[in-house]
């Protein structure tokens, strides 16, 4: 049995997530308060018991779903799993920063700072109502690239987000991806519905953002991972830290290759697929991409237990 560590992206994000790991385990609590320590407030307070809406913010949100994967990852180590149980590790989108932090290429301090710094630049990148995003249902990568091209007509609507065979986001000025809504309906789409998203991410309109970024990573040490990373613009493992920080940059602007990263991880010898942090969003896709890989979310320290059991 071969393992490989996941972890998810923005919209997992609910109030109180992790607040049960971090009562039941001091090392996952410490997670949280190093996050709060590194950015100079209470997030964990925001994370446990404040509003929806304010975690879901960009700039929220993509750190406290990072602590939140750190802290679920810091209570398997506790119970003697750590990331070298793992043949590689890999995140949805702001995911890869928690892939990292959990390979010991990043710590969580920068993370949490770089995330921050991340959220808030793809924020301002693009004015409130220029762009927009819209999830295309029932059309594979390519027919939904060809959808987009046909959409743009001379704005920007790029394949943004891979995630399974059925599934594809595109990114881009608004007047575009409700075009690339109406052309992939006739196309035969299952659904194409635009999404409740701030800004259009992973498209060339995020360029500001990237050059931030670019800027921000520059700053910050990154080390060689302990274990195989697979970002989600190569879409294939990779162990060079300077590498892994030019992917991160990226990434901002590229497609997050979801698809083809879960299928170059089965085709190299993976059967399981741990899902850690909120939510089950990645645990859905993977199912989709490749029926014959099992998945296990980790989040709450129940779910930690049934691994240990799996385990014994």
């Amino acid at each position: 049995m071969s393992v490989a560590f996941v972890f998810p992206g923005q919209g997992a994000q609910t109030i109180g997530m992790g607040r049960d790991l971090a009562d039941a385990y001091p090392a996952a609590r410490a997670v949280f308060d190093e996050v709060d320590d590194a950015l100079g407030e209470k997030l964990s307070a925001l994370i446990w018991e404040g509003d929806q809406e304010v975690l879901t913010l960009t700039q929220n949100a993509q750190p406290a779903l990072m602590a939140t994967s750190m802290a679920a990852m810091r209570a398997l180590e506790a119970e003697g799993i750590g990331v070298d149980r793992a043949a590689f590790v890999a995140g949805h989108s702001l995911g890869e920063y928690s892939a990292l932090c959990a390979a010991g290429s990043l710590s969580v301090a920068d993370a949490a700072r770089l995330l921050r710094t991340r959220g808030k630049a793809m924020q301002e990148a693009v004015p409130v109502g220029i762009g927009a995003m819209a999830a295309l249902l029932g059309l594979d990568f390519e027919s939904v690239t060809a959808v987009a091209q046909e959409a743009a007509q001379g704005e920007v609507c790029q394949a943004a987000n891979d995630n399974d065979p059925g599934q594809v986001v595109v990114s881009g000025h608004k007047a575009a991806v409700e075009r690339a809504v109406e052309i992939a309906k006739e196309r035969g789409a299952k659904r194409a519905v635009m999404l409740p998203v701030s800004a259009p991410f992973h498209c060339t309109l995020m360029e500001p953002a990237a050059a931030v970024m670019a800027e921000a990573l520059s700053h910050v040490d990154i080390n060689a991972p302990a274990v195989s990373v697979v970002p989600n613009v190569t879409a294939q493992g990779c162990t060079s830290a300077t590498l892994l920080r030019n992917h991160l940059v990226d990434q901002v602007t590229g497609s997050v290759r979801w698809r083809e990263s879960v299928a170059w991880m089965a085709g190299e010898g993976v059967t399981e697929m741990w899902e850690i942090g909120a939510g089950k969003a990645l645990s859905g896709m993977i199912r989709r991409i490749d029926r014959s890989v099992l998945t296990q979310a980790i989040g709450t320290p129940k779910d930690v237990e049934t691994v240990l059991a799996a385990q014994a």
